[in-house]
């Protein structure tokens, strides 16, 4: 690709420096208005047009920025300029702060969605309302002052200025118009994804369908103010956390999924292939042996089976687990809380036929019900305790093919 610079490059640069008294932020949305014409006029020129072609056509890059001023309704050059800083010069605090405020606020609402896709727990959005604060004063502070002093900011016009020159480089430019191109999808694509996050959410945990309604509001304010983020620049405070929260979520959402196919397609344990009982509902298990325990039973020296056990480790600990039981409304089971008290009802699912029988899963409407009492017998082993003290009499000791007592 060719170093040289066109004729249109070179004369935005003279109508750039004769506009150099304006902000830096209002001179770059003036050149971006301008140069789509400015290519028009070079490629009905033919390739190789200089600088002298675009002059005939246009005037002189001064008078032409001149014209510019005019339509723009901006003072002449030498004319007020000094207003014009002096006009924007002060209060950068207020505007600072609704610019940064909205970045703060953006990286907070990624990094909480990526949070809750990972564990498609919805409860971790309530950090939302640790960001929510600097997300309302950056608005307002913008919609006290306007946009046009958040655009005037150093950082603001330097983001510009350098998009700007990457879209006059032929291979950054087809990136940044390619991209620009996809822009009415990805408005589409972000109100599909809210949605599906809340359904999703609602899916794993049933009191996520609070948040669905927010959800759909969010896909609703994407698809109306992401198009129109052009024409007005504050709905970038709409957009721009939309945008973040859809993002961050889609990464957790990606990050889960390779790890749950990375934990599926192990071959160290065949038990792998089957998701366990915490995978299914949610809360670590009890295992013993490999094998999750989803029940503890015991009993007498006499083999009677005792209830209202409560379990402790050995530092005191409750050996909490997760209670289930019948819910009558669906007729499934559920979970209704967790304690450290055994032994519990065993929970069977399966279906009740026109008759009201229980028929397993070979009848018609749904059923679950929970069964007290102890699914088996125990056999406790008798142990005989050892006196304290030994008799007096007996010094010799057992012989080699004595068995313990156990």
């Amino acid at each position: 690709m060719s170093d040289k610079p066109t004729a249109v490059r070179v004369y935005l640069a003279r109508v750039r420096t004769a506009l150099a008294d304006l902000p830096a932020s209002e001179v770059e949305e003036i050149l971006e208005d301008v140069r789509p014409h400015l290519a028009e006029l070079e490629a009905e020129l033919g390739q190789g047009a200089r600088v002298e072609a675009l002059i005939e056509r246009l005037g002189s890059p001064e008078s032409y920025a001149a014209e510019l001023r005019a339509s723009g309704g901006y003072p002449a050059a030498g004319e007020g300029a000094t207003q014009v800083l002096a006009r924007t010069a002060p209060s950068l605090v207020k505007p600072r702060i609704a610019l940064w405020g909205l970045v703060f606020s953006a990286l907070g609402f990624a990094l909480l969605a990526f949070g809750a896709a990972v564990t498609v727990d919805p409860d971790v959005l309530i950090g939302l309302l640790l960001f929510a604060p600097v997300f309302l004063v950056s608005l307002v502070l913008l919609l006290r002052g306007g946009v046009e002093p958040v655009l005037a900011l150093p950082e603001v016009a330097w983001l510009r200025a350098t998009m700007a020159k990457g879209r006059e480089q032929e291979d950054t430019g087809k990136v940044l118009r390619y991209l620009g191109s996809l822009k009415p999808a990805w408005w589409v694509l972000c109100a599909v994804a809210l949605v599906a996050f809340g359904l999703l959410f609602m899916l794993r945990h049933r009191d996520a369908v609070l948040l669905l309604p927010f959800l759909i509001l969010a896909a609703v304010a994407a698809l109306w103010a992401g198009p129109r983020v052009r024409a007005d620049r504050r709905l970038l405070w709409v957009a721009v956390p939309i945008s973040a929260f859809v993002i961050g979520g889609a990464l957790g959402g990606f990050g889960a999924a390779v790890d749950l196919f990375s934990r599926g397609s192990s071959y160290s344990n065949p038990s792998s292939y089957y998701p366990s009982s915490a995978d299914r509902y949610g809360n670590d298990q009890l295992t013993y042996g490999g094998r999750d325990v989803e029940n503890v039973y015991a009993f007498d020296a006499e083999g009677k089976p005792l209830t209202e056990v409560y379990l402790y480790d050995e530092e005191g600990r409750p050996i909490t687990m997760t209670r289930y039981g019948c819910e009558r409304s669906s007729g499934s089971r559920q979970k209704i809380g967790e304690d450290n008290r055994f032994p519990r009802p065993k929970i069977e699912e399966g279906v009740v036929d026109d008759q009201g029988n229980y028929n397993g899963y070979n009848g018609y409407r749904g059923a679950c019900r929970e069964l007290a009492g102890v699914p088996f017998s125990a056999a406790i082993p008798k142990v005989t305790v050892p006196s304290a003290t030994p008799s007096p009499t007996t010094t010799t000791p057992p012989p080699a093919s004595a068995t313990p007592t156990r």
